[in-house]
């Protein structure tokens, strides 16, 4: 008889997810499927508010990335105004912006994957997490600490407070870096650099025993996509949308962000709240595309930092110039870290930095924008149509996770067809399932959204469990 497992919640990661598994006769996986059960519609709450009020209220879908949010939304109001804004304040949100992504990226890498690196797979789930972690290896877990509160500290230095800085506004930010606070932050990124050097080389050296992981976790062709300046370079605040294949074909490249219905179309299927975005000239499901760490070092030419450069250099020797496997994520992270303290530390550097110009003010001139930057799990879409008043009258977000979506579902499935077997099954089988997503570090309660009617079932049980009633739309 047919079976299936159910792996309900999907632990270490930010938001609420299941998985199914579906096994055949010989309790082998025959399919998969990644539930995500959480649903929040802030495409709607928008709706009816001024405009300037969006970057405050969009960082209110979640604690763990409300700085990507606030690029994002305030890029699409910097359209909205048609206003470009003063070249410090540029600076200032790219300085934040890359505090969150070393903040967010150590989040991942050290406390909610490194217990699996660290202590193993198969490791007892009760040792298995980030206690069990300071117990075995105090000095990793000390840095990921020190590295996240860097990045918290520099986010609470500009914006006020670590979580929901209303400092990000339309226009540019709303009160100048001072020279006190710029120097504090400088005095902060030598220890930072050297705690994300040492954790890449002990990682490299690491790599070797991951081999079989490496090659299963959502490790198949796919394409990649993400934004990138001029000059094909690294940019996670500005630039165009750009899509490259499984070998490194261009197949998209310099498209602005307000034409990002172009190349990406949204499907809902019945199982999930999560959006399924596709590339459109390929179709759904066939146009699965990857976003995030990986997605981005496969995306562009170079880093343009020093250090990011040699290790972008070394990582491609290893695994070719468009590496597939998902579990490399955690590797991308590392570099991406690095890319993040010497970038903040070249802005900061700056001659102009402390210019007190910071926010160009203006009418609504639009009734359309939209803002693309790029957040730690992957490309960030907010799009905003506003009347005549300037008040919201729709929103459409494609978070970094949906991007994923179809690259998450087909990559537990692969996991599951390698790792599982019902007929004899363990919990670490089960673990590697979950680890799987845990590549992408997905954000659920960012991700989830609706795209017309979407499907709800509700289930009404008695006080001994029975089943009364089922609701469905």
């Amino acid at each position: 008889m047919p079976r299936t497992i159910t792996i309900d919640p999907v632990t270490r990661i930010e938001g609420h997810a299941k998985i199914t598994l579906q096994l055949g006769d010989d309790g082998k996986v025959a399919d998969a499927q990644f539930h995500v059960t959480q649903f929040r519609g802030f495409e709607k709450f928008c709706e009816g508010r001024p405009l300037t009020e969006m970057p405050s209220l969009m960082a209110r879908i979640c604690g763990i990335c409300p700085v990507s949010h606030l690029m994002a939304s305030a890029k699409a109001c910097d359209a909205l105004l048609a206003v470009e804004i003063p070249p410090v304040a540029v600076s200032l949100r790219r300085i934040m912006n890359l505090a969150q992504f070393v903040q967010s990226h150590a989040l991942s890498f050290f406390h909610l994957s490194s217990p699996d690196f660290l202590l193993g797979m198969d490791a007892d789930p009760a040792e298995r997490n980030v206690y069990g972690l300071i117990r075995k290896n105090p000095e990793l877990a000390i840095d990921g600490v020190k590295l996240r509160k860097f990045g918290q500290e520099i986010i609470a230095l500009l914006g006020g407070k670590r979580i929901h800085p209303a400092w990000v506004v339309p226009g540019g930010v709303n009160e100048p870096l001072t020279t006190e606070r710029r120097d504090q932050i400088l005095a902060a990124i030598p220890e930072a650099k050297a705690i994300a050097l040492k954790t890449i080389t002990w990682f490299k050296q690491s790599l070797d025993q991951y081999q079989e992981i490496i090659d299963n976790f959502a490790c198949f062709p796919s394409l990649h996509l993400s934004i990138a300046d001029e000059q094909n370079k690294l940019n996670v605040y500005n630039g165009n949308l750009r899509v490259v294949d499984k070998d490194a074909k261009v197949l998209a490249t310099g498209v602005k962000p307000a034409d990002y219905h172009t190349l990406i179309g949204e499907a809902v299927e019945n199982w999930t709240y999560l959006k399924f975005p596709y590339y459109k000239p390929m179709g759904y499901p066939e146009g699965m595309y990857r976003v995030g760490p990986l997605a981005r070092l496969n995306v562009i030419d170079s880093c343009g930092t020093p250090l990011a450069d040699k290790e972008l250099a070394e990582f491609r020797q290893r695994f070719g110039r468009v590496p597939q496997s998902s579990f490399l994520f955690h590797y991308a992270r590392l570099i991406e870290i690095i890319f993040g303290i010497e970038n903040m530390q070249k802005l900061l550097d700056s001659r102009d930095i402390l210019d007190p110009f910071v926010r160009a003010r203006a009418r609504p001139n639009r009734r359309e924008g939209v803002g693309v930057s790029e957040a730690p799990r992957g490309t960030l879409i907010h799009h905003y149509k506003i009347d005549d008043h300037g008040q919201m009258t729709f929103a459409n977000l494609i978070i970094a996770t949906g991007h994923n979506n179809l690259a998450m579902s087909r990559g537990i499935k692969q996991v599951a067809q390698h790792f599982v077997d019902g007929n004899h099954l363990t919990e670490g089988m089960l673990n590697r399932v979950e680890a799987v997503i845990r590549c992408f570090d997905p954000c659920l309660s960012c991700s989830t959204h609706a795209l017309g009617q979407m499907p709800i079932e509700i289930s009404l049980h008695d006080a001994a469990g029975k089943l009364l009633d089922v609701a469905r739309r």
